[in-house]
């Protein structure tokens, strides 16, 4: 059985305090017209939104994944490029500003922390970098063809020059550039600022509502019904879903409290089958073990397999699930956790039966954690209550609770409490 960190949390340096804010700054303003435009992929068709839309889905809230996907079930994402896509489903930007820095703790024996489904990324910032360069999401050749896209947008040209002093307009266009000319070396410093600027908004309170079911009841504003409260005494106990997305509060780098952000930022192999649904059939994507820097550290292949343990919030409204997107439903996936060792065998997810006479088998067998799921024994009845409380985890609960208790406009309850 893996180890756990006592205290997740207490890894972090973003405060709730910082998400009490009514209004973004101009920095974060910055951050979201660059979040929203298109312009700065290939084609000019292509955002961070289009991926992590700021858009409401199912009616309900925001929850910052590609709503494509959501809709239609599709697993992966379309890119700038006609015809390109991703590999791996898309996760949801909601809440990521308060995973730590990607780290081993070496008491636990852990990799924790960072961004993507792999950690590649250490930090919101360094996220917010990859995918306009990566050829199957916004494609774009170079840094120094971003900061061309930029240069077109006197909005932009302003607010560089009034938030960094940095001049745009001094960086030569790259359709202006001399056969073989260098790189402009303000073009490093300029595409940085970009990111950073990406990733304070990201912290904003547009990303970290903590404003669901959940957060009110927490607060006695609320109750559960009785099988929601039946699903969380399940999540937190027979389940073992806690064990992963924990559901107590924690505490920050600087002291201050955090609400419960049901994850703890580990990774873990689940065992996942593989999809066939992803265009081109993919090979298995080894998480962790796909990493260069980690590979020379990992001789006996002990990351293979293994995902970020993502947040749960906002999970009812954010299918398909799993790495690679090889469940539809909710429903699906919990059935899995709970039967995928007990239930039999199909040989793919194509197969009529995917989930009802059998599961397929991990597409990576290294490493698959056996100890926390697989054979949970749960009832039906039990893996719909389970279901019915991770439904209210999902954000904007004032507006789409039809709650007297809550109505539209009560802000999170967490705001001016100390958090």
């Amino acid at each position: 059985m893996r180890l756990k960190p006592l205290l997740p949390f207490a890894l972090l340096t973003l405060s709730f305090v910082a998400h009490a804010q009514s209004e973004l700054t101009e920095e974060q303003n910055l951050g979201k017209r660059l979040y929203n435009d298109n312009n700065l992929s290939a084609n000019r068709n292509q955002s961070c939104a289009s991926c992590h839309s700021l858009k409401t889905i199912a009616g309900k809230a925001a929850a910052f994944v590609d709503p494509a996907n959501a809709k239609h079930g599709t697993p992966v994402s379309l890119g700038s490029i006609e015809f390109a896509t991703g590999t791996l489903n898309a996760p949801s930007a909601a809440y990521a500003a308060f995973s730590p820095k990607f780290h081993w703790d070496g008491q636990e024996g852990l990799y924790i922390g960072g961004q993507f489904w792999n950690g590649r990324a250490s930090d919101l910032a360094g996220q917010a970098e990859k995918p306009l360069l990566n050829p199957v999401e916004m494609a774009m050749p170079s840094q120094w063809a971003v900061v061309s896209r930029l240069k077109e947008n006197t909005a932009y040209v302003k607010a560089f020059y009034q938030l960094y002093q940095l001049d745009l307009d001094a960086v030569p266009h790259i359709k202006d550039a001399q056969f073989q000319q260098s790189t402009p070396k303000t073009v490093e410093g300029i595409y940085h600022k970009m990111a950073q600027a990406i990733a304070e908004f990201e912290k904003s309170p547009v990303f970290s509502k903590f404003n669901s079911k959940f957060d009110f009841v927490t607060a006695g504003k609320t109750q559960f019904t009785e099988l929601e409260a039946q699903g969380l005494k399940l999540f937190n106990g027979k389940a073992g879903c806690s064990a992963c997305h924990i559901s107590q509060p924690g505490v920050d780098g600087q002291g201050n409290k955090v609400p419960a952000l049901f994850t703890d930022f580990t990774y873990d192999n689940i065992g996942l089958p593989r999809n066939l649904k992803i265009p081109g059939n993919p090979k298995p994507n080894l998480g962790l073990g796909e990493r260069s820097d980690l590979r020379k550290l990992d001789p006996d292949k002990a990351l293979w397999g293994k995902h970020k343990v993502m947040t749960l919030r906002n999970i009812a409204i954010t299918p398909p699930y799993g790495h690679n997107g090889v469940f539809a439903s909710l429903e699906q996936i919990t059935h899995f956790y709970n039967t995928r060792d007990t239930l039999g065998e199909v040989s793919n997810n194509l197969s009529p039966n995917f989930g009802i006479s059998g599961w397929p088998k991990p597409e990576v067998d290294k490493n698959v954690n056996h100890d926390e799921l697989g054979n949970l024994r749960l009832t039906t009845a039990q893996e719909k209550a389970v279901v019915a409380f991770m439904g209210t985890l999902t954000d904007d609960y004032p507006e789409w609770g039809n709650d007297p208790s809550v109505p539209p406009g009560t802000p999170s309850p967490f705001v001016g409490a100390g958090y």
